[in-house]
C-alpha cells in the first residue's frame, strides 16, 4: 500500500468508520457507496450512512504465522485472526497480548491501536488496528462463551459474513 493511500484511509483505519445501508441495514467496512445486497444496487445509492463500529467482536478463525513476511520477523510467532464485529463484518487483525497457544475461536476481543509497521529509511510509522483479548471488571480474561451480549449473527455468504 502506498504511503499516500494510507494517509488518505487514515480516518478509517483510526476510527474503525464503517457503512450502514438504510435500505437493508447490512453493515460494511470499509465504507462503500453501493450496497451489494440490495436487489437493485442503485437502490443504495447514497443511503449507505457513516457508522462507527465499536470494535468488540469475538474470533471466528485464526492462523499462528511462523514463518512472517518480510518486515514482521521480528513478531513471530503471531497470531492473524478473523474477527466477527458486533456490528457485523469480519475484520482480519493481529491478535496482540495474547500468548499463541492460548487463542481459541470464540474467544472475545477489542480492537486497539498499534504500530504497524515502520517504510523505508525514513521510517514512517503507520498505525491501525490490532485486537486485543477483552478483560472484565476485575482485570480477568473473558471466558469463552460468556459474552456481554450476543454477537450480530449473519447468515453464510451475506455481506456481513464476507
Amino acid at each position: 500500500m502506498s504511503i499516500a493511500r494510507f494517509w488518505r484511509e487514515t480516518g478509517r483505519r483510526y476510527n474503525l468508520g464503517g457503512a450502514k445501508c438504510s435500505v437493508c441495514q447490512s453493515v460494511y467496512f470499509p465504507p462503500r457507496a453501493v450496497c451489494p445486497s440490495c436487489a437493485k444496487h442503485r437502490h443504495s445509492l447514497g443511503k449507505l450512512m457513516p457508522i462507527q463500529l465499536s470494535g468488540d467482536g469475538e474470533v471466528v478463525t485464526y492462523s499462528i504465522v511462523h514463518d512472517a513476511a518480510e518486515g514482521f520477523e521480528m513478531q513471530v510467532p503471531y497470531i492473524l485472526a478473523l474477527v466477527r464485529t458486533v456490528e457485523g463484518p469480519v475484520l482480519t487483525g493481529q491478535v496482540v497480548d495474547l500468548a499463541p497457544e492460548e487463542i481459541r475461536i470464540g474467544l472475545r476481543v477489542h480492537a486497539t491501536f498499534r504500530k504497524l509497521r515502520e517504510e523505508g529509511k525514513a521510517g514512517v510509522i503507520h498505525y491501525g488496528y490490532k485486537f486485543t483479548p477483552t478483560f472484565d471488571a476485575d482485570g480477568r480474561r473473558k471466558p469463552t462463551g460468556t459474552p456481554e451480549a450476543p454477537l450480530a449473527t449473519a447468515a453464510p455468504g451475506s455481506p456481513a459474513s464476507a
